[in-house]
């Protein structure tokens, strides 16, 4: 039986954590802009899924092994960090794309689904579900209905920042625009490891 109040307020944490800006969300507008959504869209399956199966993991067991050894969540968090700093100096350097440049591409559905294993924020958001919603339902049930709710609210969140990025293409339009944007993605990106890499 599913706590309808706990369904809510799961809904509406999951909502929050997953439409604000942070690591996915910055990538998936700087790829909308920079390549459109079709080119996009197994960066976003890649997220979605992802995020969900990392929730899942998490919820069946994997959060004991970060209680258990403290350090290899510490390996966890530095190593995200310089990660993120690799892609915000990727995304930095990106120009606007040119007929026939086939170099440069969105993520691919792989390479998003293991970027959630490392990405700060959605272990955060990870490990808060699986914390303050255990009582949702029944264990299992609790984790396949939180998985489940993060895939569908993962893919809205995902189709949404990269359509927002989409859209900017008829705005930001000049070579210098676009670079000044991927400035912007990338100063973003590297902002958003500050809460993370300040708290304690």
């Amino acid at each position: 039986m599913v706590s309808q109040q706990l369904l809510f307020a799961f809904v509406v944490f999951a909502v929050v954590g997953l439409y604000t800006p942070g690591p996915n969300n910055v990538m998936l507008l700087a790829s909308g802009l920079n390549f459109g959504l079709r080119r996009t869209l197994p960066h976003v399956a890649g997220v979605a899924l992802g995020f969900s199966f990392l929730v899942a993991v998490v919820g069946f067991g994997l959060g004991a092994v970060f209680d258990a050894y403290p350090l290899l969540q510490s390996v966890l968090k530095y190593g995200g960090a310089a990660y993120l700093v690799y892609l915000a100096v990727v995304i930095a350097r990106a120009g606007p794309m040119e007929a026939g440049d086939d170099v440069r591409r969105p993520l691919t559905f792989w390479e998003a689904a293991l970027f959630q294993w490392i990405n700060i924020k959605g272990w955060i958001i990870a490990i808060g579900t699986v914390t303050a919603y255990a009582a949702l339902a029944s264990y299992p049930w609790n984790i396949v209905t939180m998985s489940l709710l993060l895939l569908v609210l993962g893919l809205s969140s995902a189709v949404a920042w990269t359509l927002f990025g989409s859209s900017l293409q008829k705005l930001v339009r000049s070579e210098r625009a676009i670079r000044i944007f991927n400035w912007i993605m990338a100063a973003l990106l590297i902002a958003s490891l500050y809460p993370v890499l300040t708290e304690g």
